[in-house]
């Protein structure tokens, strides 16, 4: 079994419908993933089970070397950082930014009653400032703009240290300039050789950080094609899950993409 995710014939059926058909899919520590497909094509769902909050209904999906189904996925999960919108909304308005980093620590959204030690509340602080947030710590999250709440979502994905790291759109509803400033920021963790492995689910290939080894691309529940991004990331393949003629152009280590056919 791979060392992060190990997906084998994994499908995911709702209400009669198949969301996820067959998949195969393989992670190995140290790589960073990028997840692209229409809307509709399976990637939140995709990433559901990846966090260890969704089960197959067939198939063996083998997350951090256990098996969903055989494992508490309580224990489970705090090794996985998870930045999504659906973990978002559950974030209190009125909660100061430096807690929902913290709060990670024990798995809840929303202070109570934990204790945290100096430890804590440190790496909460360091996370911040990494993402270019440290002076919002003492703000009400509800204040916040969407590009600083995407940064602190972030942050606190990566509060416990995690062996895996998801990110489920974390660019969507930015402006250019945030959308930027997070695209950089992403592409200095995917640098960094102590980060746990990436998967970032988009819509686009601009919102690709510099830095990211690996292209899966879905379209209605199935995989269209998936391995290094160099091989991968094509125009041929593009189409394929889109469904339209793509030119895909790269300039240095970001991509661009616009409908249309090559003269």
């Amino acid at each position: 079994m791979s060392d992060v995710l190990a997906f084998a014939g994994v499908t995911v059926t709702r209400g009669g419908k198949e969301i996820l058909s067959e998949v195969d899919w393989e992670i190995e520590e140290g790589q960073r993933w990028v997840v692209l497909g229409p809307n509709g094509a399976g990637k939140s769902t995709l990433l559901q089970l990846a966090a260890a909050r969704l089960h197959p209904t067939r198939g063996v999906a083998g997350v951090l070397g256990e098996v969903l189904g055989t494992v508490d996925v309580f224990e489970l999960r705090p090794r996985i950082g998870l930045a999504s919108a659906s973990l978002a909304d559950h974030v209190p308005g009125d909660e100061i930014v430096a807690d929902v980093v913290v709060t990670a620590s024990y798995g809840v959204v929303g202070r109570w009653r934990e204790r945290y030690d100096r430890l804590d509340l440190a790496r909460a602080h360091e996370l911040l400032e990494a993402l270019g947030v440290s002076h919002l710590a003492d703000r009400r999250y509800g204040t916040l703009s969407e590009g600083e709440r995407k940064r602190v979502q972030i942050a606190r994905a990566l509060m416990t240290d995690p062996e895996l790291m998801l990110l489920d759109e974390p660019a969507a509803g930015l402006d250019l300039g945030g959308r930027e400033d997070l695209v950089a920021r992403l592409g200095a963790l995917a640098e960094d050789l102590e980060a746990p492995a990436l998967v970032l689910v988009t819509h686009h290939v601009e919102e690709i950080p510099p830095g990211f080894t690996d292209v899966l691309l879905l379209k209605d529940g199935e995989v269209v094609a998936a391995g290094p991004i160099e091989i991968t990331l094509t125009e041929d393949n593009l189409r394929r899950t889109f469904g339209l003629d793509v030119i895909l152009d790269r300039h240095g280590d970001r991509f661009t993409a616009r409908a249309g056919t090559r003269d």
